[in-house]
């Protein structure tokens, strides 16, 4: 059997009955490793040597355990923006190149506890700003579906990894789209959990009331069972919820009559492909036939979500990133001739084009005679949003739509249009405005191209997204192709 091509459940079974040890495991993902990754590079640091050394020891460990954890000896491979002791966490930037952590994030932590084995730090675009890992200060991943394609950003070495079949599982981080967009670019199911849902504790900040770190996985049975393990309130983190955490799988297989869908009108807009509005439509009407109620709702201040995310989102980066100066950590200019040259050339330098962008953008905003016509201004249009997703869940109980407007789009194709960038992540942003659950899962394909449909759910009710996707992945085989 391609212990590869099982999916996170099946080997944490087989792990679990005995019927095969943690190091087959990962040496069945090393070898595929060995074979794929130089076609893609996912990943800034590769630890999958490492990880066969420390299956052998899971090997012994198993014996001497009364019950062994779901995780137990599974490899998962991990974003470079997320914190991990003792193993560099470059965020894709020259400005933390050579930066090891002096501690674990929570996330890292609760999988530590579980027993599993790291296989690698996932390629990122710089700080996690962006939507096609090109901006990466080392280099660009590619979708394994197509190597001139962009896997989606910012995630994209976690979904590719996962796309590929190198690791059955990765985590992410989620901005404004940033596990939604390169799962559906890659083929792959990405979660972002409602905001505090997961502790933001190690992951290095973007945009603090934004971000949120998720599950990138082969299916949807997957999500639940890491999500199981990640989830939970964090008193590390101030913005953690302290919410009651379900068991994800137990929505795993149970039926979906009776349930009603939202179709949104306003994302199904001009602009969008029509394979990709075809095939999400499709999905829905199979739903339906399985006796989901589908009704169309109108949400009209969404389009203004992505005006207002890019100037909440770069006024939090630029606040944030003020940190890097070269003075405590990370990179430093080497020729200065005061202070103030020593702060303006290591940021000059250590930052790539994307982040000084959005840095820009940020204390622009920010800055005095401004900050009322702009960051308060999108503050208001975010509340909004949020009121009005809380609105259409009075009638309904999930929203569909497609996770992007296009399938994945050429390397170098958008590179110069920061605009047109900005526009991929259309369907995504307003989920991260709305602090609300989403899920995107493959529904089909396009010329080789996969597609992805997204579920958007109720504050803390990602168990409700589960349930729908499981149902509708198992309508499908889409989780079971695999790239040439």
């Amino acid at each position: 059997m391609s212990l590869w091509k099982k999916s996170l459940t099946e080997l944490s079974n087989l792990i679990r009955n005995k019927e095969v040890k943690p190091s087959e495991v990962v040496e069945a993902f090393a070898e595929r490793t060995e074979q794929v990754e130089p076609k893609i590079n996912s990943y800034i640091t590769n630890l999958i040597d490492k990880a066969v050394e420390e299956a052998k020891e899971k090997d012994n460990q198993i014996n001497q355990l009364d019950s062994i954890p779901p995780l137990f000896g599974l490899p998962i491979a991990i974003k470079d923006n997320i914190s991990t002791k003792g193993i560099k966490t470059t965020c894709a930037s020259k400005m933390l190149e050579n930066y090891i952590p002096p501690y674990d994030a929570t996330v890292i932590q609760k999988l530590k506890e579980q027993g599993y084995i790291i296989t690698g730090k996932t390629n990122l675009d710089e700080f996690a700003m962006g939507s096609s890992t090109e901006n990466s200060a080392f280099f660009t991943t590619k979708n394994p579906w197509d190597y001139s394609k962009v896997p989606g950003g910012s995630s994209g070495g976690s979904a590719a990894s996962v796309g590929a079949g190198i690791v059955p599982a990765s985590l992410g981080s989620d901005t404004g789209g940033s596990i939604r967009q390169p799962a559906a670019f890659c083929g792959v199911v990405g979660l972002k959990p409602t905001y505090g849902r997961v502790s933001r504790y190690g992951l290095v900040a973007f945009a603090s009331s934004l971000d949120q770190i998720g599950t990138i996985t082969r299916t949807v049975e997957d999500t639940a069972l890491l999500m199981n393990v990640i989830s939970g309130h964090d008193p590390k983190d101030s913005t953690s919820a302290n919410q009651p955490t379900p068991d994800f799988t137990s929505f795993v297989g149970k039926d979906i009559k009776g349930l009603k869908i939202g179709l949104p009108k306003e994302f199904f807009i001009e602009g969008i492909d029509t394979t990709v509005k075809e095939k999400v439509l499709q999905a829905v009407n199979q739903l339906e036939k399985e006796g989901v109620e589908v009704v169309e709702v109108s949400m009209p201040t969404t389009k203004y979500a992505i005006e207002a995310y890019y100037i909440i989102a770069p006024s939090e980066a630029s606040s944030n990133l003020a940190r890097y100066d070269g003075v405590r950590y990370g990179y430093r200019a080497s020729n200065y001739k005061d202070l103030e040259e020593m702060y303006s050339k290591t940021r000059d330098e250590g930052f790539g084009a994307e982040v000084k962008r959005r840095i820009m953008l940020g204390t622009y905003s920010l800055s005095s005679g401004y900050y009322d016509a702009y960051y308060l201004k999108a503050q208001k249009v975010r509340t909004l949003i949020y009121q009005e997703f809380m609105k259409v869940f009075q009638d309904v109980d999930i929203l569909a739509t497609p996770t992007t407007p296009d399938t994945a789009f050429g390397i170098g194709e958008k590179a110069d249009d920061p605009i047109q960038m900005y526009l991929s992540d259309i369907f995504t942003v307003s989920v991260n405005m709305a602090g609300v659950p989403a899920i995107s899962v493959p529904c089909g394909f396009k010329d080789g191209l996969p597609i992805g449909i997204q579920f958007i759910g109720k504050p803390f009710d990602e168990g409700k997204l589960i349930q729908v996707s499981h149902y509708y992945e198992r309508l499908n085989d889409y989780y079971k192709t695999f790239p040439e």
